[in-house]
């Protein structure tokens, strides 16, 4: 009898690192389903919480980032890599995964890097239109690179890319279907429009310090809103709300129903994160992006811009976002025209297949 395929699937970090790798893990299982999936994440990041409830076990790493900006946390900073190397060369030995995956996010430099130096065939999933740190370090020790966008090959050797496109999770593939449901979960009137606000799971304070600023323009027109302010914002928001009519508002910390949210909407106003862009192509939704100024080398206007060339979203940058952004949804949302074009444009960038298309890479490298 053939003993169990064992993987290993590292990174974490954000939710953008997270749920890719999770799809990639239930992709793994629906093809072959004697396989033990183990997760390696950074101690203390929000994978350690959202793995388990996935159903998953993991193992966290005691590794943290590079700050940008000069601090003293950055003198830890070998200390901790060296001692999660160690741990990884651990971890692995006990394990003895037959392939790994990398995802991105501090955990994944760290495990892949030991694996591959104890000759363990390794993936690396690029979300990004801009490859990061721990994923350029990694391309030349690595089998398979994996990317959601074309032209990766300024990032990493041409010859190791797969076009895949990001992993989304399996319960959006039908959310036209839902739209009842959705109402009545939400409380909505189904005669009025519906905006969907997310900023990502932590939050995006320029999208919330918006929303707030011109509240009653929207409210006022009759629109309802559900709207995910982040776990950093929401209470700050709560407390500003109390004094005010909230019965066209949803507000939450974090929305589970993701697919339920998308069923209802009939413009979202997102991040460009990568996972959220493809959630958004999936879903076919017309899309306000506001790229977060925050990020490495300002990867997400990239992300954003890849479909703005393609008229299938609008773009609002962060730093006029306080002026133009509800403006821009008031008109969006009023335009059917526009809000048809660009749920069509968007739905022929979707590739509902990734994760599927991923698993397979990783099981061809088992040889």
């Amino acid at each position: 009898m053939a003993s169990k395929l064992k993987v290993i699937i590292s990174g974490g970090g954000t939710g953008g690192h997270i749920y890719p790798a999770i799809a990639i893990a239930n992709a793994l299982q629906r093809i072959n389903d004697d396989i033990e999936i183990l997760f390696v994440g950074a101690e203390g990041r929000m994978e350690m919480q959202k793995v388990p409830e996935a159903g998953y076990k993991i193992v966290g790493l005691p590794i943290t980032g590079i700050q940008r900006r000069l601090t003293l946390k950055n003198l830890t900073f070998p200390f901790k890599l060296w001692s999660s190397i160690q741990k990884a060369k651990k971890i692995i030995k006990e394990f003895q995964p037959q392939v790994v995956v990398g995802v991105g996010g501090f955990a994944s430099g760290p495990l892949l890097y030991a694996a591959t130096k104890a000759g363990i065939p390794a993936l690396i999933q690029e979300q990004n239109g801009y490859a990061g740190l721990a994923n350029k370090w990694l391309a030349d020790k690595v089998q398979k690179i994996c990317v959601a966008y074309e032209n990766m090959d300024r990032y990493f050797p041409r010859e190791k890319l797969i076009l895949s496109g990001n992993p989304v999770r399996s319960d959006l593939m039908n959310t036209a279907a839902r739209k009842q449901e959705g109402l009545a979960f939400y409380r909505l009137d189904p005669e009025r429009p519906v905006i969907l606000v997310i900023g990502g799971s932590l939050g995006a304070r320029t999208i919330n310090q918006s929303i707030l600023t011109n509240l009653e323009l929207i409210t006022e027109s009759g629109v309802q809103l559900i709207w995910q302010t982040g776990k950093f914002y929401y209470e700050d928001i709560k407390k500003q709300l109390q004094d005010m009519d909230q019965s066209d508002i949803r507000l939450c910390e974090f929305i589970k129903e993701m697919s339920l949210a998308y069923a209802v909407s009939d413009i979202v106003i997102s991040r460009a994160g990568a996972l959220s862009i493809a959630e958004l192509c999936l879903v076919q939704k017309p899309a306000i992006l506001v790229p977060s100024p925050n990020v490495a080398e300002d990867h997400q206007t990239k992300n954003a811009m890849a479909l703005v060339e393609q008229q299938a979203a609008m773009l609002v940058r962060d730093a006029v976002a306080g002026d133009e952004l509800v403006k821009k949804a008031m008109e969006l949302v009023g335009d059917q025209q526009r809000k048809s074009e660009l749920s069509r444009n968007i739905g022929k960038m979707a590739r509902p297949d990734a994760a599927d298309d991923i698993a397979s890479e990783v099981l061809k490298l088992v040889s």
